[in-house]
């Protein structure tokens, strides 16, 4: 077992800590097993041998999650220098646990014929492909019902079950950077040619979770996902604890559309104490999340702590306290546009280090699906209008330059507060918005908007503040 003597729990209080998780939120445990599954396989290199790829331990992993007791484990073991298993797509049952020890590592299949979606509606030889036709819209409108998806199937579900866990010092790894049986190209390749016409296109997720109340990631390590990491919808309470993730494992590989961990349309979420390197947002909060805590976390590279760019039934009620984020693109980003946009408010960002990231600061309607934001409108038509209020910003320290966007729209002016914010060695040619109040509270900003038509509005009671400090901050990626 991976249970550790000694472990201390550690709890995130509401009252001290502020954190907009609702519930109590303590360190996870790991359970008992109810079966111990030993490795058949070894990996090579970091991955499994050609003459492997068939040798599949879907079924009886698969078999071992449905015969386990609530709340208890499948555990994946090493055994005799085996230390790898070869999985299709795994569905998650009410109250297990899937526990992955160290030195073991569960690997995704290649095979994308096993992700097929299947079921009434399902369009069948669409994993592992371009769609043909017409490309999509940019930015299409939401359709309510959601039309019937085809493509593929995470690797793992977690489909209308409470309190399935994902847990241990072991590995999962989607192996996005490896050729899809009978193509040319990997994963991320499909994904990259997809890119300049917009087109879609059709690759798994490692991590889908829809209806699953409880549901809990801790001390994972997760590699190399085809798209992305972990996505979680229609769920009331999720704790992502101690979560490493490195996308992609050989640095310089392009890992297009690989986000960390993506909660939409939820409640009562806290992501601490995690490790987050990937090739695209860290963490992206989608439409509909409210009463989330994000806490003591590091982000390596990426494209920040986002919200967006759907907006459109609102985020609220978010606190970030404790974030190191080192060399992403984006610091606090909340990006959204006049076709996708809604209320988003009461944020608070605090106790915030950052080094090499080329816009600390980007709040945003401007959104036109690049890594970045323009600086000025793009001028998209639509009536779902970002409108950002009561969003505070607090102890936030950038050790390098970069740029600042705080930006709104006619009739949705956007509200921010900076409260001891400092941007080192930033120009005043860097701070840019329109239709923006900045009040600033009373450790104030070296920001100068005065180049800006963003109205400032002073503290009444100004002091001298130490600017937040990140010595000792900035530590290796775990």
């Amino acid at each position: 077992m991976l249970f550790r003597a000694g472990l201390v729990i550690a709890v995130l209080s509401i009252g001290v800590a502020g954190a907009q998780d609702t519930r109590k939120v303590v360190e996870p445990k790991i359970p008992r097993s109810c079966t111990k599954l030993k490795a058949e396989l070894r990996s090579e290199n970091n991955t499994i041998a050609e003459q492997d790829e068939t040798k599949l331990d879907t079924e009886r992993i698969q078999r071992a999650l449905d015969h386990c007791k609530q709340g208890m484990a499948v555990e994946l073991t090493s055994s005799r220098g085996r230390d790898a298993f070869l999985t299709g797509p795994l569905e998650m049952r009410e109250g297990v646990t899937l526990l992955v020890d160290k030195g073991v590592t569960l690997f995704g299949s290649r095979d994308a014929a096993l992700y097929e979606m299947k079921g009434e509606g399902a369009t069948p030889g669409l994993c592992g492909t371009i769609a043909t036709g017409a490309a999509p819209a940019i930015f299409p409108a939401p359709q309510h019902p959601a039309p019937t998806r085809g493509g593929c199937r995470p690797l793992i579900a977690v489909n209308n079950v409470k309190n399935a866990g994902i847990m241990g010092d072991g590995v999962i790894d989607g192996r996005g950077y490896a050729k899809i049986l009978g193509k040319d190209y990997s994963w991320w390749q499909m994904s990259r040619r997809a890119e300049p016409k917009n087109e879609r296109y059709f690759t798994p997720r490692m991590i889908v979770a829809s209806h699953a109340d409880g549901l809990v990631l801790y001390r994972i390590t997760l590699h190399n996902s085809t798209n992305f990491h972990v996505s979680v919808n229609q769920t009331n309470g999720f704790t992502a604890w101690g979560v490493h993730l490195l996308t992609p494992t050989v640095r310089g590989t392009d890992a297009r559309n690989t986000d960390g961990i993506d909660p939409g349309s939820s409640t009562n979420i806290t992501i601490a104490h995690s490790w987050i390197d990937n090739g695209d947002d860290n963490i992206a909060i989608k439409t509909g999340v409210s009463h989330m805590s994000v806490i003591d976390n590091h982000f390596y590279s990426g494209h920040g702590m986002s919200i967006g760019s759907e907006t459109y039934t609102g985020q609220s009620f978010l606190m970030v306290d404790g974030l190191t984020e080192d060399h992403t693109t984006s610091g606090i980003r909340i990006k959204s546009n006049v076709t996708r946009g809604g209320s988003v408010h009461d944020l608070v960002y605090r106790n915030i280090c950052m080094r090499d990231v080329k816009n600390p600061i980007a709040i945003s309607p401007y959104y036109t699906n690049q890594t970045t934001e323009p600086f000025e409108d793009p001028k998209y038509k639509g009536d779902r209008v970002p409108d950002y209020k009561a969003i505070k910003i607090q102890n936030v320290m950038s050790t390098t330059d970069g740029d600042v966007l705080i930006a709104g729209l006619a009739g949705h002016v956007t509200q921010v507060i900076l409260d001891n914010v400092r941007v080192d060695g930033i120009a005043p040619s860097q701070v840019h918005g329109h239709f923006a109040t900045v009040t600033l509270g009373p450790g104030g900003t070296n920001i100068d908007f005065s180049g800006t038509d963003i109205k400032v509005v002073a503290p009444t009671a100004p002091k001298q503040t130490e600017p937040y400090g990140c010595e000792g901050k900035f530590v290796p990626m775990q």
